[in-house]
């Protein structure tokens, strides 16, 4: 058997890069560690950074518990006057004999007109904007070019950056002349046998127009939502469809609307808490009349609107009981929809992460 023969400069030459690498590393983390040591104990710096960003964190309940605290305070006065029939009862006018909801100087409320404005508008705006903004959805995320996807996106999402009273100026100007003109009397004509489109308001105000710029201002919200749901569906699920002959169309229905459906409906859900809580482009064109109306054409009024206008002319310390009651009312029912709201999205997307559209 032939002998093996290593020299020692041979060995030397093959350990030496390592010893030498070892060393250096040696080196290296002695003077990190001596970096380290420089500083001294950090664990108290630590601890206080902890209970720094876990105060901001509780500062959070904290404020939501004290605004439902005040307003819960504040409004003791009317939940002892007329308790939850605040919320549905009425009165009689004794000289005309008609129903009579909101009359501050005798002291008689009822938030009803105001609750029935509110739904009526908000649903004005969903039965408009759920489709649109959908159908948004679905050309940006399955048929858009790529080079106009971007603007596209951005162009839709810049709709929700726009202040409120800007809705409502254009809506002033632009929005109710085109219904009072051109709007409204083609409805008084085609539909008014219904009921629903009575030609008594020549103003150009009230429901309709409410729900019109509401669902210009809730579109981007359930348009953005609905692409990110729709993102999060994963590509398979269209390869397949594809694969077992459907068009493009049976695709979007089965592969990607369909998972994606309880995802979109808390869009919708959220646009909705947006339509419930808006105020001021609601307040310039609802038309601001504490009345109820089959006609959504008529003038009417909704609980942000109510506030915004009487809050600081309120005439008695009932009068402003009532109008913070309102508020509470408004403050719990939007928590409660834009927490099923982003319920019904995680339960969708599971936290995955937005994909580039």
């Amino acid at each position: 058997m032939p002998e093996i023969h290593i020299s020692q400069a041979q060995f030397q030459s093959e350990q030496g890069p390592q010893e030498t690498g070892s060393a250096a590393a040696a080196e290296r983390i002695s003077e990190v560690r001596r970096f380290l040591l420089s500083r001294g104990n950090s664990a108290i710096a630590d601890r206080g950074f902890y209970y720094l960003i876990l105060l901001c964190a509780l500062s959070i309940f904290f404020i939501v518990a004290l605004i439902v605290w005040q307003l819960v305070q504040r409004s003791q006065l009317s939940w002892h006057a007329f308790g939850l029939k605040f919320f549905y009862q009425s009165f009689v006018d004794p000289d005309t004999h008609l129903p009579m909801f909101w009359d501050p100087v005798n002291a008689r409320f009822s938030a009803l007109p105001f609750v029935y404005g509110t739904l009526v508008s908000s649903f004005l705006a969903l039965l408009m904007a759920v489709p649109l903004a959908v159908g948004v959805a679905v050309f940006l995320t399955e048929m858009c070019p790529k080079w106009l996807r971007g603007p596209l996106a951005f162009l839709t999402e810049l709709l929700a950056a726009i202040p409120s009273v800007i809705y409502g100026l254009w809506a002033v100007f632009v929005l109710v002349p085109l219904m009072r003109d051109h709007v409204n009397p083609l409805l008084v004509q085609s539909l008014g046998w219904t009921g629903l489109f009575d030609d008594q308001n020549p103003t150009g105000l009230g429901f309709l127009a409410a729900g019109v710029i509401l669902a210009i201002m809730i579109l981007p919200i359930i348009s953005s939502l609905t692409r990110e749901v729709m993102s999060a569906v994963p590509h398979s699920q269209r390869e397949a469809v594809l694969a077992l002959g459907a068009t493009r169309w049976e695709m979007i229905r089965m592969g990607v609307l369909r998972n994606a459906r309880v995802g979109i409906v808390g869009g919708i859900i959220l646009g909705l808490g947006r339509a419930l809580g808006e105020t001021m482009a609601v307040t310039m064109v609802i038309g601001n009349t504490p009345e109820i109306h089959k006609s959504l054409l008529s003038n009417g009024s909704s609980m942000s609107a109510v506030i915004a206008n009487e809050f600081t002319e309120a005439v008695g310390d009932m009068h402003l009981s009532a109008l913070i009651e309102i508020g509470l009312a408004l403050f719990i029912v939007t928590i409660i929809v834009n927490a099923l709201a982003q319920l019904l999205v995680w339960a969708v997307t599971r936290g995955a992460p937005s994909q580039a559209r």
